[in-house]
């Protein structure tokens, strides 16, 4: 199986080109070759790069500045997704469309099904709404997957940042009244990896296609997720990090991050048998990693 993934350095397209099992060949293109906010690349570089599956995992993710910046983020999120979709009509094969907690206002008191009310409070949710519903007007071959909380060995990201305060803070203020589900990147690749082969060799089983929820298992604030982070770091050698719980008011942000970003991701392991690891584990994991190839560096 062949998967075309669209970008090349977001932690999703890095964790697939990491994570790709035997038998599946993962091809990621990124700009300028494809540009999701130059359409006009889009079409003819998924078709050159001949897939099976194509995964549209390139994204203006700069949350905070798309405040500043709605229509770039509208014209890479929503109409570039959308392009995307319509390229794997045109080729006959299925798309994947990663999607975000933020379509939800996170104002629910349980965590959010599929068929919940959208109701985006930022232009970045906004953004990407707009590219779930172009997605779903191009072709009824997809799959969208929600996801929320990412983080990963590569790139800028929580579990990065909070090592880095690390060294050099013995205290953390961490917003402790925003709840949601820690997804490690390596988690979401492997899963997408089953999804994809699910829609390549079922390709009439409606089921497996549609809107589906796709996050790590339990639940935290950020502030749990860095106390995880400090307590496994400390295990190995680094200084103890306390960490202050704060409120959300505490540290303002051009955008609204919603206060309730649980997914329930029971209809994932229903119809494609997909279940990610609960997200302690898979936290523990990145700060091993990370602390192990920040030893090999050293030394």
């Amino acid at each position: 199986m062949r998967i075309t993934v669209t970008g090349q350095t977001g932690q999703v397209v890095r964790a697939l080109l990491e994570r790709a099992p035997a038998g599946v060949d993962v091809i990621a293109l990124g700009r300028p070759v494809l540009d999701l906010a130059q359409p006009g690349t889009i079409a003819a570089a998924l078709a050159g790069s001949r897939p099976d599956v194509i995964v549209n995992a390139a994204a203006y993710t700069a949350v905070d500045q798309a405040e500043s910046e709605p229509d770039l983020a509208m014209r890479i999120n929503g109409a570039g997704a959308g392009e995307v979709a319509r390229a794997a009509a045109s080729l006959g094969v299925p798309v994947i469309q990663l999607s975000t907690d933020y379509v939800f206002d996170g104002r629910l008191d349980r965590p959010y099904r599929e068929d919940d009310p959208v109701a985006p409070g930022s232009a970045y949710g906004a953004s990407k709404l707009a590219g779930e519903r172009a997605v779903a007007a191009a072709t009824p071959d997809h799959a969208i997957l929600r996801t929320a909380w990412v983080y990963s060995p590569f790139g800028k990201n929580f579990v990065r940042t909070m090592l880095k305060l690390g060294e050099t803070h013995g205290e953390v203020g961490v917003v402790a009244d925003q709840i949601g589900c820690p997804t490690s990147a390596l988690d979401i690749a492997d899963a997408v990896f089953a999804v994809a082969r699910n829609l390549r060799e079922q390709p009439e089983q409606a089921s497996l296609r549609g809107i589906f929820h796709m996050a790590g298992q339990g639940e935290a604030s950020w502030a749990d997720l860095a106390e995880t982070i400090f307590t496994e770091a400390e295990a190995l050698g680094r200084r103890p990090v306390r960490v202050r719980h704060i409120a959300t008011a505490d540290y303002p942000t051009p955008a609204r991050r919603p206060g309730n970003s649980r997914l329930d991701c029971t209809k994932l392991g229903d119809h494609h048998g997909v279940t990610l690891p609960d997200w302690r584990q898979a936290a523990a994991a990145c700060v091993r990693r990370l602390l192990a190839e920040e030893t090999e560096k050293a030394s």
